[in-house]
């Protein structure tokens, strides 16, 4: 089963009109490899902005939505207003929305469940703080993640993993491509004993946490990692790199 290669970059809270125009046209000088799925994760307010830049080989994601249609959650959008802009794709329960704003399994696995209903595409993050990885419990902490989405949702066809230890996420450091593609390989077992055989060997498992052009290429060469998660890097040029890692 050949999963396709798939790159988001997320631009967190980074960005205004002139700045995304910018990576616009570094995006479309490319040459982006056509065998790759490439995904961008924009600030809400400029969703629309991007879509009408970008390219139609270039997906826009929105970097969180709700668990309801509507109602009075201020502040929050749902995935309905994302599908009435033509957003398709989210990124849900990324690390920063964990252990910045509290978010829990519960609530993140709802999260995903609902955007799956109403039609979107997620990239579902998971993964373990560095206290948890050197108590040896990065296994425990990223089943117990994925079991929370895997108790809310039965059709996997549109859900992307993102395994991002957050000990590598902004720090420099990187999980060595033996590391990440353990954790993909313990991962996809996972999801082979606990869901199905199928959706083990369809559900693409991307990993994220400092990707850049220097390492994108060894971490590429393994066969779990599916694709990369990019942060910081993907505001650079050099994010064309990261997407051509294949290549």
């Amino acid at each position: 089963m050949s999963r396709k290669f798939c790159v988001g970059g997320n631009w967190k809270m980074n960005g205004d009109k002139k700045g995304i125009q910018e990576i616009v046209n570094f995006l479309k000088a490319g040459p982006l490899d056509p065998n790759v799925e490439v995904i961008v994760g924009c600030p809400a307010p400029y969703l629309e902005y991007s879509k009408g830049l970008l390219p139609a080989s270039i997906s826009v994601s929105a970097q969180n939505c709700y668990k309801v249609p509507k109602g009075a959650f201020t502040g929050e959008i749902s995935p309905a207003m994302l599908k009435d802009l033509g957003v398709n794709w989210v990124i849900l329960g990324h690390s920063e929305r964990r252990n910045v704003f509290g978010e829990d399994d519960q609530l993140v696995a709802e999260k995903t469940a609902h955007a799956l209903e109403e039609g979107l595409s997620v990239i579902a993050c998971i993964g373990e703080k560095l206290e948890e990885r050197e108590a040896g419990k990065t296994e425990e902490v990223v089943y117990r993640q994925t079991q929370a989405i895997a108790d809310k949702i039965k059709d996997w066809s549109k859900v992307v993993i993102a395994y991002e230890p957050v000990w590598a996420i902004g720090t420099g450091k990187t999980a060595t491509p033996q590391q990440a593609q353990e954790v993909h390989e313990k991962l996809r077992a996972w999801l082979k004993a606990k869901v199905s055989e199928k959706v083990a060997n369809e559900t693409r498992i991307i990993y994220g946490g400092s990707v850049t052009a220097a390492n994108c290429k060894e971490l590429a060469k393994s066969g779990d990692i599916d694709g990369f998660l990019v942060g910081g890097a993907s505001l650079k040029p050099e994010f064309v790199q990261i997407v051509n890692a294949r290549q």
